[in-house]
């Protein structure tokens, strides 16, 4: 029996021939010859501020911590429907971590809640696109602006993906924030095995970024010939790729349309063709009117985690690898005896119920059809048992 894994990496073959550049240039410790071409990329392809590889989304968040001064006694607001990174970083630096829930029709923060949870200790809102659908950034940033705090979107799903604004200005997702981060891990739509970009929209923050990036030292204005010596000037930590992880990346980057194109495609087939599972208490995803979809994911909701069960195994079964995704952080082991004790009962539904389905450039046709009355058929057995 064929087995159709959740993810596979894509390569688009020009990978090694890039790497295999970069250690003839003889510079491979980073930025150098592919940071740069990556980080122009971004700049001029979607209008971001600074960008900066690191070696990982994780890094990039904080980098943003560190960026904003977190301190002991600082309140950040952040999803607890997230990956642990999106709340580590600002741990890390003692902050107290204020969950807000998700949204009824989307994963993606609850905007309407943010307002009540703002106090004077509260320093900025954590905002994550998931399956990169923007979250309602006119209202964050405008909340952000009436208060004072600083927004960092957690962009690691949601590269090539938009937020409209209501004056009709279009912007990418990571160019609206103070900051932004973006991941390429191998399950991402670009990738580079594990690596992820700090986007510093802010000019205030730009020149104390790099010197952060580059282990508390400004080496890069050194290299620029912009000082005669670098030293020790700030806090940092060496958050650089090397230029082997650069050049792999843009040989994506190359490819970016042709991979965006494949993606959506596939998007499109799973969601026309599980649209008659509506009526078996599974519900699709929502893309608001504001908000494009990048195809990063395709994921259903169930009406109960048995439901899910059932699905899950059912394809298990059959050589299809669905999985679940987020467990709360505000019911985390790590986490639940310093949450203020606020029921959060869309992000628990989502916890319990949310199913991702297989996504990758080289999914065929055929596969997914053949998914789709797996899941009609599961879905009614475990909405039967329900």
């Amino acid at each position: 029996m064929e087995k159709i894994p959740f993810n596979k990496p894509y390569l688009t073959g020009k990978e090694t021939q890039y790497i295999q550049d970069a250690v003839n240039c003889g510079k491979i410790s980073g930025n150098g010859k592919y940071t740069q071409m990556c980080h122009r990329f971004f700049e001029e392809h979607y209008g971001f501020g600074k960008c900066l590889l690191t070696t990982s989304c994780t890094d990039a968040l904080e980098m943003a911590a560190l960026l904003l001064d977190i301190q002991p006694g600082d309140e950040v607001i952040l999803p607890s429907y997230t990956f642990v990174s999106t709340a580590n970083a600002f741990i890390l630096r003692g902050a107290k971590l204020v969950f807000a829930d998700s949204r009824p029709d989307h994963p993606g923060i609850e905007e309407s809640q943010l307002k009540a949870l703002i106090n004077s200790r509260t320093k900025a809102i954590i905002v994550v696109h998931y399956a990169g659908v923007a979250c309602d950034m006119e209202k964050v940033m405008a909340l952000a602006n009436e208060f004072g705090l600083y927004v960092v979107e957690d962009a690691a799903q949601a590269i090539d993906s938009f937020y409209t604004f209501s004056s009709g200005k279009k912007a990418a997702l990571g160019s609206i924030g103070h900051l932004a981060a973006f991941s390429f891990h191998e399950t991402k739509n670009i990738i580079s095995g594990e690596g992820g970009m700090l986007v510093v929209n802010d000019p205030r923050f730009v020149q104390r970024a790099e010197i952060i990036w580059e282990k508390g030292t400004n080496r890069a204005a050194f290299f620029r010939g912009e000082v005669d010596k670098y030293g020790w000037i700030d806090v940092g930590s060496s958050f650089l790729p090397s230029e082997i992880v650069a050049a792999f990346l843009f040989a994506q980057l190359e490819h970016l349309t042709c991979i965006q194109e494949k993606r959506k495609k596939i998007w499109i087939q799973y969601f026309e063709g599980l649209r008659s599972v509506e009526g078996e208490g599974i519900r699709l995803p929502s893309i608001p009117h504001y908000a494009t979809n990048n195809a990063h994911m395709f994921y259903m909701v169930a009406q109960s985690g048995l439901q899910r069960q059932k699905i899950i195994e059912a394809l298990g079964a059959k050589g299809f690898h669905a999985v679940f995704h987020y467990l709360s952080l505000h019911r985390s082991p790590y986490y639940a005896p310093k949450h203020d004790g606020r029921n959060l009962p869309n992000t628990d539904f989502y916890t319990d119920c949310l199913i991702r389905l297989p996504l990758f450039y080289e999914l065929d046709a055929i596969s997914i059809d053949r998914m789709i009355p797996i899941i009609r058929a599961s879905a009614q057995m475990g909405l039967a048992a329900f």
